[in-house]
């Protein structure tokens, strides 16, 4: 190679003209380019030569603005017409003839750069060029344009991104919320990861980000980790900053289907022919609705009668959305499928599309409803004297919380004689049971509630109304049982082994109170459902199920199905087969339901003690844990929360202490404690 002789070259993937200078060695030379820079090259360096005449580096310039005005890659479509179709191979000379007609060094390094630089119509062949097929072509004009457009697309979404993160409202694109979807997936896994200890460093290695997961963090700059991806949402304000990870990694659907809500809307349109065309009408009865304020679905309501006899009896009016809806109808599979209605801090996550589960499925005050009702006559001891059940029409006459029974107990309202003989049977009703060998553990229980912003907690009092609608919920569903026990009807019963309690004299030995109640509780085995009655050791009773909440439990709602279709004389909508696969199934889902509104609980009891760090809680040691590590579970008394503690020294069961929280994270789920000291604590 001569010096003077003008080469292209690479330079980390820019083209570069140089002018030989010298050799470097054997094989490479020193090559120098318009900037002046020398550069030592390989032959295989080199993918371009300029023959015919010699440069200086100053030529470049002046050389370049010679081929400039040939580089129109519009021009190579004309070339490519005249050659497919006999498929013939040109080299950048001759290519510089059909284009230019010239074959001077600027033309044929014009016609080398198109060429080079085309991914359309021609492909390298060694020396040479061979033009792509018709159906190449096509398909490649396809690909660039589905890429131009995916870059378009890319920089519309990278500008409401960043409209987003300025706090503007933004109108997501389908696009852009498949790329979200795909982010919160990646980013649920946060909960897991802290968890097992991963730290963000390592989580990208942990947890690699599928492909349009990494797409999207690559184009915003970001590290494509779980936790990464959660900020992100949440500067986007897609999610907010305590978003519900436990809901979403699970199975439990929080929308409803568009063709359930249409089926909901046309049961509200289209009242279904009712079944139980022969109600009992009970609408003369003065009926108590007893829940929560907050309560939306409200599913039991209770009645007392003088009959003629001078007995009494209860009445236990229980909603019945089997009115509505049909064995394995849109409605009802869509019930099985979530499995109950999830009770959340931040709200709940129905069983039925709420315009059927507040409103007609309810039992509102002053309206004509339909009902299941369990009318009860009790012995003087408490024991079920006599008993039925029909599906009925009532009223309810009163709405009342919980407060407002209470103070009526308490003032003994002249006007309202059915609340105090309800409660006076509830008090027996209860002795009864324990006299049966029920079994009493009372714990205090937090009830978290989050508005807003706001979190609070509050004890749920184990109160005189609440006993009261305890025990008629209970009566009911022995009722329910002792039905399908006599009948032989399969139903989703409920029981509990009879539990080994530790030995009178080593209870005495534990500080009376939450501690005994404690020890307890841990000897308790699990409740067990079954297609055949089973006692249940908990309540005291040799048979029981549950059916008094069907609009917000599956299990409630198959015992209405099952006891309604006897009461008509119908053949039973589920086999005792049928039932137990089924009751397998619900079961599973219930499960996942109970232990994501744990973790919801626990989430926001830590986020609300890490909003109060300087707080002083009065605890009580309730158990050890880890004896040997002096680590416990503590009862918060005051919230009603049971959470682990670390102490520094030795403490006792029963002891009672103050504490302040020294750290809290909802996010790790980690929490923990320091003691205060008495004189700490009065300063």
């Amino acid at each position: 190679m001569e010096k003077g002789t003008l080469v292209e070259f690479r330079v980390q993937g820019d083209r570069r003209l140089g002018v030989v200078d010298r050799p470097d060695g054997k094989t490479r030379w020193f090559v120098v380019d318009e900037r002046g820079q020398s550069h030592s090259l390989a032959p295989r360096q080199l993918t371009y030569t300029v023959n015919g005449e010699t440069y200086k580096p100053s030529d470049i310039a002046q050389f370049l603005e010679q081929v400039k005005p040939y580089l129109d890659p519009s021009s190579l479509e004309v070339a490519w017409e005249l050659l497919v179709e006999n498929g013939e191979t040109v080299t950048h000379v001759q290519m510089a003839n059909l284009l230019f007609s010239e074959s001077e060094p600027p033309y044929c390094y014009a016609a080398h750069y198109l060429l080079s630089e085309d991914k359309l119509y021609f492909k390298q062949k060694g020396e040479a060029y061979e033009p792509r097929s018709v159906a190449q072509v096509a398909e490649r004009k396809h690909q660039i344009e589905v890429e131009a457009q995916k870059a378009k697309g890319q920089q519309e979404f990278l500008a409401r991104v960043e409209q987003a993160l300025k706090g503007e409202a933004v109108e997501w694109q389908r696009q852009d919320r498949q790329r979200l979807e795909a982010l919160e997936k990646y980013a649920s896994l946060v909960a897991d990861i802290v968890r097992t200890g991963v730290n963000s460093d390592s989580s990208a290695r942990a947890y690699p980000p599928p492909a349009p997961v990494l797409e999207t963090m690559n184009i915003l700059g970001r590290s494509g980790t779980p936790p990464a991806a959660f900020q992100l949402l949440i500067d986007l304000g897609w999610w907010g900053p305590h978003e519900n990870l436990f809901l979403r990694r699970s199975s439990i659907p929080v929308q409803f289907p568009n063709k359930v809500l249409e089926v909901a809307q046309q049961r509200l349109d289209f009242l279904p022919t009712d079944l139980d065309a022969n109600r009992l009408d009970l609408t003369h009865l003065k009926v108590y609705t007893i829940d929560d304020e907050s309560t939306t679905e409200i599913d039991d309501g209770l009645s007392w009668e003088v009959l003629p006899d001078r007995q009494e009896r209860l009445w236990v009016h229980i909603a019945d959305p089997t009115r509505w809806l049909m064995p394995e109808d849109e409605l009802d599979l869509e019930a099985r499928k979530r499995g109950s209605t999830v009770y959340l801090p931040t709200g709940m996550i129905p069983m039925f599309p709420e315009v059927l589960a507040t409103g007609p499925m309810s039992l509102v005050q002053g309206k004509i409803c339909y009902a299941l009702s369990f009318g009860i006559v009790l012995d003087e001891t408490g024991a079920v004297e006599d008993y039925c059940i029909h599906p009925s029409l009532m009223k309810p006459t009163y709405r009342l919380t919980y407060e407002d029974v209470d103070e009526m107990l308490e003032l003994g309202v002249e006007a309202e004689p059915e609340i105090a003989a309800i409660a006076n049977w509830a008090k027996k009703r209860k002795t009864w049971r324990y006299n049966q060998g029920a079994i009493s553990i009372n714990m205090p229980e937090a009830m978290i509630k989050v508005k807003g912003d706001d979190v609070s907690i509050d004890i749920l009092d184990d109160s005189s109304s609440r006993q009261l609608v305890a025990e008629m919920m209970i009566l009911a569903g022995e009722v329910a049982a002792r039905y399908g026990q006599t009948h032989n009807i399969p139903l989703p019963f409920r029981g509990q082994p009879q539990p080994e309690l530790p030995p009178e004299e080593e209870l005495l030995l534990l500080p009376a109170g939450f501690v005994r109640a404690c020890a307890m509780r841990r000897c308790m085995p699990k409740s067990e459902m079954s297609i055949t009655p089973v006692r249940h050791a908990g309540l005291g009773l040799d048979t029981y199920t549950q059916a008094t909440s069907p609009i917000r439990r599956y299990s409630d709602l198959l015992t209405h199905f099952q006891l309604k279709a006897h009461l008509r004389g119908e053949d039973l909508p589920f086999s005792a087969e049928q039932l137990k696969e089924v009751m397998m199934t619900v079961t599973t889902t219930t499960q996942e339901v109970t232990m994501v509104e744990r973790q919801t609980n626990r989430y926001y009891a830590l986020e609300y003690l890490r909003r109060h760090p300087e707080q002083i809680w009065q605890i009580t040691v309730l158990m050890w844990l880890r004896e040997d590590s002096n680590l416990a579970l503590i009862l918060l008394e005051d919230l009603g929360l049971q959470l682990p503690m670390a102490f520094r020294r030795t403490v006792n069961l029963g002891e009672q202490l103050l504490v302040k929280v020294s750290l809290a994270d909802p996010q790790k789920d980690m929490i923990q404690f320091q003691e205060i000291i008495y004189q700490e604590a009065a300063l």
